[in-house]
């Protein structure tokens, strides 16, 4: 049976310390990962937001409410055993990061993406030694070699749990770069969405916005929120 369609089997869910981090039980026995492994993360208040969301389940249980326990089990299930394919999968964004592909016109469009992009591309430069090439073209930009390098030896630097939330953010911005503001702290959740979501929103005030952009927009802004959270339970 899935987990979208698997009833509350359990009376309480509770966070334990166990050998080499923190479970989350349910009625004492330890949760598992879809892949088979014990949901053992590496803080105690990261255990226990996850050991809430299982007690936040009412008759069904709904993935969808919770984004620690995918996130977690992502890390232990995929990004922990597969950390070159993660990091490559990150590095892609680097080579076609959102930050770096602007438009011609309309002119108000082009300012509002030079004025809010470009201070985080400077601060990819100056603090992360990795400074990427923007461009009005369509055709992707080469950007430069030292640049990649530099990013990559950043990824490589961090633990698969920071990976983990690294590569949600990058996959809900489409930006490495905004994920790893996130990471260091330069931005918070809500101004990656945001930032990720400038042309969008420049669309909308112009002719509006249909239901299916709301909910998809809606999504992106929980996935966001989630990696940020995770961040910060992690140092907690």
């Amino acid at each position: 049976m899935s987990l979208s369609t698997l009833r509350r089997f359990y009376e309480a869910a509770s966070a334990a310390e166990s050998e080499g981090g923190f479970a989350v039980h349910l009625d004492g026995r330890p949760v598992r990962t879809p892949g088979g492994r014990f949901l053992l993360v590496p803080a105690r208040p990261l255990a226990e937001a996850v050991a809430a969301e299982w007690d936040a389940q009412v008759e069904t249980i709904l993935p969808s409410t919770m984004p620690l326990t995918q996130l977690s089990s992502t890390a232990l299930d995929r990004v922990a055993p597969e950390r070159e394919t993660i990091t490559g999968y990150l590095m892609a964004y680097a080579g076609t990061d959102l930050l770096c592909y602007r438009a011609e016109a309309p002119a108000d469009l082009a300012m509002r993406q030079s004025r809010e992009w470009q201070p985080l591309l400077d601060w990819a430069a100056e603090t992360l030694a990795a400074p990427l090439a923007s461009t009005v073209s369509v055709l992707a930009v080469s950007q430069p070699d030292h640049a990649l390098a530099a990013l990559a030896t950043h990824l490589d630097a961090q633990d698969s749990w920071r990976l983990t939330a690294i590569q949600a953010a990058a996959a809900a911005t489409g930006s490495l770069i905004l994920a790893l503001a996130l990471a260091e702290e330069r931005i918070d959740a809500e101004a990656a969405w945001s930032l990720s979501q400038l042309d969008e929103t420049y669309q909308i005030e112009q002719w509006g916005e249909d239901a299916e952009a709301t909910s998809r927009r809606a999504a992106l802004k929980r996935d966001i929120a989630a990696a940020e959270r995770l961040l910060s339970l992690l140092k907690a």
